[in-house]
């Protein structure tokens, strides 16, 4: 299907116009994102000769092929995380380890609430989740409400951006082949040291940041004797984490026989472990605890509606990629890529952070450079589970006006524009950065 590509400057022209108009039609035009792949993805086929009884073609395939693999894995995802809310398991979660690191550590507890909280939710259930316990530990310690929020927001960030099962690296590990269990824990190794420095040393300097939020948004919490036991908590909400990178590595140390590997590796897939993950916590959160079981699966039943706009927008992605592979101007950009004086890994995570402060979304961004440098990871060699957080990293650059993460922070916390930049959007910067300089050390390493 793929035509003959004589002038390679002016297929590049063709994609650069191709994101542009993209980020036209999303941040200026606020037309919906699936729309505006759709349009910009036939639009490039045409600009590219691409046969027009083909283009079609290429775009359903490129639906499918994105979302069938993670439709799945991201419906149980969401609703493992809504069950994981609703049962009070994080606001156990983050209770015990406030409790456990004292007044003088909060900062250190809240980044760690965010992280461990932040793998099974999203990124704004999350948010909305943990506010009121921000709101009360102001309340008891007296403690700037600014300084108490950024180490529990970047917490939240790094786990949407770094770690599956979150859309974006979940949709980007099969683009590259990766691997998703390694993926997951060279996140962590990543991870971990990023929101160190992003989180509560980053916070120690807006502790001057006067916050005045509104009545509205401070929540009732549910009293102590409502809440699942600690332990309970603690190793349901984990267990997804525990168990993809178990299977890992059980595989990669060898122990496991060959005439084991299949029977491992469909425990291993990661819709397989969401699933059991939820039928668990169905059983630890829910039915153990007296909870009806019509009840808990209507209510779980709920965050379908939440992942349904982010679905759309993976499928759009997808349509984008699928044309530009056929038209043969994927494998020009991988050769092109290549021959620049820019290590991949860098080069991805620039891409994925212009687009981000282009367009707002985290997602978009990433599943966009994704699509434009996929072929960088097969010419080159690079690692694929490092490139998905490379370009997991540049996808969280410097949220600014045109994302609504920013709003909410600036909203629920009552903070002018100035100070939410100086805030919000610096710790978000300092995680892209952060996450980079980690990742090209990891590098050296794997």
């Amino acid at each position: 299907m793929a035509p003959v590509l004589n002038d390679p400057n002016y297929a590049l022209f063709c994609v650069a116009g191709a994101v542009i108009v993209l980020i036209v039609l999303i941040a200026w035009l606020k037309i919906q994102p699936l729309i505006a792949f759709v349009v910009v993805s036939i639009g490039a086929a045409l600009a590219l000769h691409m046969p027009v009884d083909g283009i079609m073609k290429s775009v359903e395939k490129g639906v499918g092929d994105m979302t069938g693999s993670l439709a799945i894995l991201l419906a149980l995802g969401a609703m493992f995380g809504k069950l994981i809310a609703d049962s009070g398991a994080a606001q156990r979660i983050a209770g015990s380890l406030i409790k456990l690191f004292g007044a003088n550590r909060m900062s250190i507890a809240l980044t760690l609430t965010g992280f461990i909280v932040g793998i099974p939710l999203f990124y704004n259930v999350g948010f909305v989740l943990l506010i009121p316990l921000i709101f009360s530990l102001m309340r008891q310690s007296g403690k700037p409400l600014v300084w108490l929020a950024i180490p529990l927001m970047c917490g939240l960030s790094i786990a949407h951006g770094f770690l599956p099962p979150h859309p974006s690296p979940t949709a980007i590990v099969p683009m590259f082949h990766a691997d998703m269990g390694l993926t997951l824990i060279y996140g962590v190794i990543v991870g971990v040291p990023t929101l160190l420095l992003a989180g509560p040393v980053f916070a120690m300097t807006v502790k001057g940041i006067q916050a005045n939020p509104p009545e509205l948004f401070v929540a009732v919490q549910k009293s102590d004797d409502e809440l699942p036991g600690t332990f309970n908590s603690f190793l349901t909400a984990l267990l997804p984490v525990i168990l993809l990178a178990g299977t890992t590595i059980v595989t990669m140390s060898g122990a496991v026989p060959q005439a084991y590997a299949p029977l491992m590796a469909f425990l291993g897939n990661p819709s397989i472990v969401m699933l059991a993950a939820l039928v668990i916590a169905c059983v630890t959160l829910g039915l153990a605890r007296g909870a009806n079981f019509r009840a808990l699966m209507e209510n779980s039943g709920l965050a379908l509606r939440e992942i349904a706009p982010i679905l759309l927008i993976i499928a759009g992605a997808g349509a984008l990629k699928q044309v530009l592979v056929d038209s043969g101007v994927s494998a020009l950009l991988g050769t092109l890529l290549a021959t620049l004086p820019v290590p991949p890994l860098v080069l991805g995570w620039l891409m994925a952070g212009i687009i981000r402060v282009s367009l707002g979304s985290a997602t978009v961004a990433g599943l966009t450079a994704a699509g434009l440098v996929a072929p960088l990871v097969a010419t080159t060699g690079v690692n694929p589970n490092l490139m998905v957080l490379a370009i997991g990293a540049g996808s969280l650059m410097f949220s600014h006006v045109n994302d609504s993460g920013f709003w909410m922070f600036k909203e629920y916390f009552g903070l002018s524009i100035k100070d939410t930049l100086r805030s919000w959007t610096l710790m978000e910067g300092l995680v892209g950065i952060f996450g980079l300089i980690f990742v090209l050390i990891l590098s050296r390493f794997v």
